[in-house]
């Protein structure tokens, strides 16, 4: 009982985590009316920010957390959001900003490589799978969740109060935490070079256990987002445009709830993830070929979210399925926060262009890629793993 409550729990500290991205994404125009005479880049740099950290320094912080002690870094890290979400609050000039979206960012990485570990130790080996699917969730139930909540509060207290009410939700998470976790067994710090750094980068990357979950994700990550932002651009002024927005990220947690919980009793989640993409390869060439008509096309997309939501679900369960010890379950999770960032950075401008030079076809093709190469990297993998 108590380890279900405690993944739970997990869970629910990572929906903040998610907020501290989703927070400033969700409400971009109420923060760009805050900084008036702002470029957009610069307030695109707000948001962003938090990526960047992750981008820069994930496979990094998945080498140190095991060694810092997983209690020890969600707790910290929890408290550290609180406070820069209150800091925030005040709405300071943009410079003291970035500066407070960079520290932030150090606290989202230290959570999203932290919690997936945790989360596989805890669970008995029978529910790792499920627990693994619901972890993998947060990221599309916070977005969500803000996208119904944030507006509504800030209309009541402006952006001080969304930053208010989400310091005081990480702060509650890191009593939460610290009453529940288990403690942390003290283990030797790895040694701080910029050779032992590039050393041990390259032997993450090189391994096609600690790799592979991230490999698969980039290719996940860098068409979800992108695909989520634009796909309902394509109706701008039309019904299909408030429908797609609204369920293609509950399309995709629903169906890795559900049939994902129940195929990964049944498959591998590398198996499971080529499926996702198989899935998603199919309702994308119905796209490119269904453009035009309307009910077909919404169909189409809402196939393409499920498939993804499956490679989502899957690529965090197959972490703790390649991976045995929890010291290179927190490098995979390192890797997988440094190319999951690297995706979401990346896919938006690349479908924006392709977009622009190919209208549907440009689309179709851009999730066919991807997917196509989502399976090839976890076959090409596997069969490192079967020779190794």
């Amino acid at each position: 009982m108590r380890a279900s409550l405690t993944i739970v729990c997990i869970w629910l500290v990572c929906l903040g985590a998610a907020a501290q991205f989703g927070k400033f994404a969700v409400l971009f125009d109420r923060i760009a009316a805050s900084y008036p005479g702002q470029p957009g880049p610069i307030v695109g740099l707000i948001v962003s920010t938090v990526g960047i950290c992750g981008l820069i320094f994930g496979t990094t912080a998945g080498l140190f957390v095991s060694a810092l002690g997983y209690r020890r870094v969600m707790v910290s890290a929890l408290i550290a959001g609180a406070v820069i979400s209150t800091i925030e609050a005040l709405l300071p000039p943009v410079p003291v900003m970035l500066a407070l979206r960079a520290a932030e960012g150090a606290s989202h990485l230290a959570l999203v490589v932290a919690a997936p570990v945790l989360t596989a130790q805890i669970a008995a080996p029978r529910w790792q799978a499920a627990a693994m699917t619901l972890y993998s969730s947060f990221f599309a139930v916070s977005f969500a969740a803000l996208g119904y909540f944030g507006p509504t509060l800030a209309d009541w207290g402006g952006l001080p109060a969304v930053f208010l009410a989400h310091g005081g939700y990480m702060a509650v998470g890191a009593v939460g935490m610290a009453l529940l976790l288990p403690r942390d067994q003290r283990s030797e710090m790895p040694k701080l070079s910029l050779r032992g750094l590039l050393v041990s980068h390259a032997q993450v990357y090189a391994s096609p256990r600690e790799a592979a979950p991230a490999m698969g994700f980039v290719c996940y990550t860098v068409t979800f987002v992108a695909f989520l932002t634009l796909m309902p651009q394509q109706f701008l002024g039309q019904p299909q445009q408030a429908i797609l927005a609204s369920f293609m990220p509950l399309v995709s947690v629903a169906v890795s709830l559900t049939i994902g919980v129940w195929m990964m009793r049944r498959v591998s989640a590398v198996g499971m993830v080529q499926a996702g993409f198989a899935l998603t390869l199919v309702f994308a060439v119905l796209l490119g070929l269904a453009w035009g008509q309307a009910g077909l096309v919404v169909l189409a997309a809402f196939g393409v979210a499920a498939g993804l939501g499956l490679v989502q679900s899957a690529s965090f369960a197959a972490i703790p399925q390649l991976n045995r010890e929890p010291a290179a379950r927190a490098r995979a999770a390192g890797a997988i926060a440094q190319l999951g960032n690297l995706g979401t950075t990346s896919g938006t401008p690349i479908l924006i262009w392709l977009i622009s030079q190919a209208g549907a076809t440009g689309l179709a093709v851009f999730l066919s890629l991807f997917s196509v190469l989502g399976i090839a990297v976890h076959a090409v993998q596997a069969r490192r793993r079967i020779i190794a």
